[in-house]
């Protein structure tokens, strides 16, 4: 074969991207900041509890990754648009954000509150949405392409009981990835969202060793709980160059829960 029949291979890399990742304090946010600062971005660390954000930066330096702890509340735009500002500041250029901050109330629904739907729809959708529009506004701005990933859920679009407000939020968000794709591609900012299924956590790991949680896990075709890396691919695939053509999708990273019979 001569040269012009060499075949181009896509690239996943983000190195020197400046990735801005919201409720990176733990769990799956954590693990999204840790492998987008291993493969070579610098990334402004968002959430709420700074002390476990500065353990995290910490974390990161000492693999030799790059990453700034900022505290901030998604649901307070005057907090969003400091992080925003001292992440550029501090990083330079923004040009990914990782939309992941989320809360739940797992309660029965009649004992849902009507404080416990505001806390939940609140971080999870309207979080989520001033996010979402104040970066993509800061774009605008400068004059720079990006890309926004949100996290949404298998719950977006699969029902459970006891999570009412976070279904809602859920599904939400999904619906505002498919608007904000249509109304930010003029400016070259692609709008996507990766929806997991059931991941093993600190927090939920004693409820999948119940008897409850392991008939859930045997809904599941692959038979299985998603552990964090199994999201690691999708989440490099939307960051990176290799999903230019891609907007207004959500991908869910499932074992399948999404098209198994109820």
């Amino acid at each position: 074969m001569g040269d012009s029949d060499t075949i181009e291979l896509p690239s996943f890399s983000v190195a020197g991207q400046v990735v801005m990742v919201t409720g990176a304090s733990s769990g799956i946010g954590r693990r999204f900041a840790e492998v987008l600062a291993a493969a070579g971005a610098k990334v402004a660390l968002a959430a709420r509890r700074e002390e476990l954000l500065v353990e995290l930066a910490q974390e990161i330096a000492a693999r030799g990754g790059t990453a700034l702890p900022l505290t901030c509340d998604v649901t307070k735009q005057d907090s969003i648009k400091r992080a925003l500002a001292a992440a550029e500041e501090r990083l330079g250029p923004l040009s990914i954000l990782v939309n992941n901050a989320g809360v739940v109330v797992s309660k029965p629904l009649f004992e849902h509150t009507e404080e416990d739907w505001d806390y939940v729809v609140d971080t999870n959708l309207k979080g989520a949405w001033l996010m979402a529009r104040e970066f993509a506004h800061h774009l605008v701005d400068k004059k720079r392409p990006g890309r926004i990933i949100n996290i949404s859920s298998v719950l977006a679009s699969r029902t459970i009981g006891r999570v009412p407000a976070y279904c809602a939020a859920k599904a939400g968000l999904s619906h505002l990835t498919h608007v904000l794709a249509m109304e930010l591609a003029r400016y070259g900012i692609l709008v996507n969202a990766l929806a997991p299924g059931y991941v093993e956590t600190d927090f939920n790991r004693a409820f999948f060793q119940t008897d409850a949680g392991m008939a859930l896990i045997r809904r599941i075709p692959l038979k299985r709980l998603g552990q964090a890396p199994d999201l690691d691919g999708v989440l490099l695939f939307l960051a990176s160059p290799a999903s230019a053509y891609v907007t207004g999708a959500v991908i869910a990273v499932d074992g399948g829960h999404g098209v198994a019979a109820i």
